[in-house]
């Protein structure tokens, strides 16, 4: 007897839709020009997204699970932050048809290459360690820096190193749940402050990720030897 769809669903399934749906929200937001909310929808995906692992281990896997967790971040990590830099620049590069077309393009490079990652993180990973730099963390980089509203021509290069990172052969840690917990509350800080006091909530969140993807391969070279 063929299963029903809806059975084949478990509870960190229900997580990784809540994450999709928040990545369509900020989405929307955009389109209303709700950039703030935009921002916080993203985030709050991003929270959806660590919080679907941590249930997928405490409860039932689900046989969709890893189908459902790719084609979420998808959404929330890859389109909509896409959307959200394109709309941060846009003013700037309007008037100019060559930054325009720079912009776009590199766009489609960090999409394409966020395709390729989702699309072989469950056939290359890992059980002590990411093969790549981990897209939730390059998302963070480049939505942040994007809402602080970094120069236009320091942003690009930011966004073609994270999407090379993102599918290359280094090897970051996987975080335990100390930096785990504390990366949620800069998360929820940030969602939380935004840019008020000089932005430090934001500022803090890009130290922290900074740190671990420079410092993250390296350590996990050391311990491997």
């Amino acid at each position: 007897m063929q299963k029903s769809m809806i059975k084949l669903l478990s509870i960190a399934d229900f997580v990784s839709l809540a994450n999709a749906i928040f990545g369509f929200l900020a989405i929307l937001m955009i389109f209303l020009n709700e950039i703030h909310l935009s921002f916080f929808f993203i985030l709050i995906a991003l929270l959806a997204d660590g919080l679907d692992g941590i249930v997928a281990r405490k409860t039932r896997k689900g046989e969709l699970g890893e189908y459902m967790e790719a084609m979420a971040d998808m959404i929330s990590l890859s389109i909509a932050p896409s959307f959200f830099v394109y709309n941060i620049y846009h003013d700037f590069v309007s008037k100019c048809v060559y930054y325009h077309s720079l912009l776009v393009v590199i766009l489609i490079v960090f999409l394409s290459l966020s395709i390729v990652r989702f699309a072989s993180f469950h056939i290359i990973k890992e059980k002590k360690f990411f093969v790549g730099l981990p897209a939730s963390a390059g998302t963070i980089f480049i939505l942040v820096l994007s809402f602080l509203k970094i120069e236009f021509m320091y942003i690009l290069p930011c966004i073609v190193v994270i999407s090379i990172a993102m599918v290359s052969p280094l090897r970051f840690p996987k975080i335990g749940w100390k930096i785990g917990t504390i990366t949620a509350v800069l998360i929820l800080l940030t969602l939380i402050m935004g840019d008020i006091y000089y932005s430090i909530a934001p500022i803090l969140l890009i130290i922290a990720l900074a740190i671990y993807a420079i410092a993250g391969p390296i350590y996990v070279r050391k311990k491997s030897s």
